[in-house]
């Protein structure tokens, strides 16, 4: 028995006014839908359909981007004409999975769970359900379906439009969320009817025709009570990240996190943190961003999909796609470009650039330096003003300094070349040639005195300035 996912994603969202789909709005730095998708994946779902409407090679594009552990498939909804139309599209896709269940799951409701997936498919299996709802109770229930219970399980869902007194004071609202047996859904899908206002195709008429037909319907309260919420504009996707931006820092906080301050601090649903580490304010974590335990994240850091050791020290630091291990000390005012890799112990200082490069154990690279496209050894020492010249204009190359290297203030080093072990760059030199190890390399211009010269400049100077500070006075 196979189960499986369909995932509606093919509004617009003309209230958002952008030209991408609803779904692929961000929420904490990820688009909704692969809020979704994570959740799918870890409730181990492994064939998911998504449906795509507005803008559908957008959706492709970012499924092709992202490494997925499950099977996922697309199809268009190319007119808008309901949920239950939208469904309908992937037909295809329930008749080669009719001998399982299917979770029908909206793009835009970012904060469906894992163990919400997995506790509904549990209930729906042990009661032998035709339909199984995801339901949540809330406070203020105003706008949302009422879920109308019976001894059995469920006799329907009422719109609020149409609640008596007594179903308005129902708090157990529909989600959206549905687990289906595959086959049943595919025997009444094709039965409903847009007989409302809208010309729509509704899903949740479906619940009705297999109760109807004699098959059961359940639901299943989530524990998670913001599992219903989806944003129709961005006053409702900000609402969404201060949502998830809290719940996020709560659920760290609960496992020892230190935050000295959360103003501007982000921290993605994926990200991991260990324990001891402190985050101060301003930091944004994104992707699949590992901090390890004991770092302390200084104000104003934006770490992208990069591995962070235990023990690392940083500052005013923005990473990407980059690995960085124990121990080590980096910023203020720096930026690792993806493939960087910054060995044990090593410390970068303010204002430095590295991109695609490693960076050997207990290497210093104090201040304004840019290092591209290098492989630099263990207890490298790099003056200020060091640049690896990785780019003619056509084609980049390496630079290797391997161990215990000395390289001068205002260095360029011209790739493709080598330091060797233990050899020294004199100050100011340009390097276009592999130096021996242990060797001393200088390489400037010839230097010229013109005797005189400045005093001429500087007469020509301090007459302008002693005339505007007699302007000045006279004032």
């Amino acid at each position: 028995m196979e189960n499986n996912v369909i995932i509606l994603a093919g509004g617009q969202g003309k209230r958002m006014k952008t030209n991408m789909p609803k779904a692929l709005c961000n929420v904490i730095g990820e688009p909704m839908l692969e809020w979704v998708l994570t959740a799918c994946e870890k409730a181990e779902l492994k064939e998911i359909c998504v449906v795509k409407g507005f803008e559908g090679e957008q959706i492709d594009a970012y499924l092709s981007s992202r490494k997925s552990k499950a099977e996922i498939s697309t199809v268009m909804q190319a007119e808008r004409l309901g949920t239950g139309h939208a469904v309908m599209q992937a037909a295809d896709f329930l008749k080669a999975h009719a001998d399982g269940n299917t979770l029908v799951l909206y793009g835009d409701a970012p904060f469906i769970d894992a163990d919400t997936i997995t506790g509904a498919l549990a209930l729906h299996t042990e009661k032998n359900c035709g339909v199984t709802v995801v339901t949540s109770r809330v406070e203020n229930p105003t706008g949302y379906g009422r879920i109308i219970r019976t001894d059995e399980g469920i006799s329907g869902i009422v719109e609020h439009k149409d609640c008596t007194p007594a179903q308005l004071a129902i708090t157990e609202i529909n989600s959206g969320c549905y687990w289906f047996r595959t086959a049943d859904l595919l025997e009444v899908l094709f039965d409903i009817k847009p007989n409302n206002a809208q010309g729509e195709y509704y899903l949740t008429d479906c619940i009705e025709l297999l109760i109807a037909k004699g098959k059961k319907a359940d639901a299943f309260i989530s524990a998670n009570p913001n599992v219903a919420l989806g944003a129709n504009d961005r006053r409702g996707l900000l609402m969404l990240n201060d949502i998830a931006r809290y719940e996020i820092i709560g659920k760290w906080l609960d496992e020892g996190i230190e935050f000295c301050c959360t103003d501007g601090v982000s921290i993605g649903n994926n990200v991991k943190i260990g324990a001891g580490t402190k985050i101060h304010s301003g930091v944004i974590l994104r992707g699949n961003t590992v901090i390890g335990e004991n770092c302390e994240i200084g104000n104003n850091c934006i770490i992208e999909n990069t591995t962070v050791g235990n023990g690392v020290n940083l500052n005013n630091v923005q990473a990407y796609e980059s690995v960085i291990e124990d121990d080590v000390k980096i910023g203020p005012y720096v930026q690792l470009r993806p493939d960087s890799h910054i060995k044990k112990g090593a410390k970068i200082g303010d204002f430095v650039e590295i991109k695609n490069s490693t960076i050997g154990e207990y290497t210093a690279v104090a201040h304004l330096t840019y290092i591209g496209d290098s492989d630099v050894g263990a207890n490298v020492n790099f003056g200020c003003g060091v640049v690896t010249v990785n780019y003619n204009g056509d084609k980049k190359f390496r630079t290797v300094i391997e161990d215990n290297a000395f390289i001068g203030c205002n260095t360029n080093l011209v790739a493709p070349v080598k330091v060797g072990k233990g050899a020294y760059t004199a100050a100011g030199s340009t390097i276009t040639t592999d130096i021996p190890d242990n060797a001393l390399a200088i390489e400037r211009g010839r230097e010229t005195i013109k005797e005189g010269y400045a005093e001429k400049k500087l007469k020509a100077r301090t007459e302008k300035f002693e005339a505007l500070h007699r302007s000045s006075e006279g004032k």
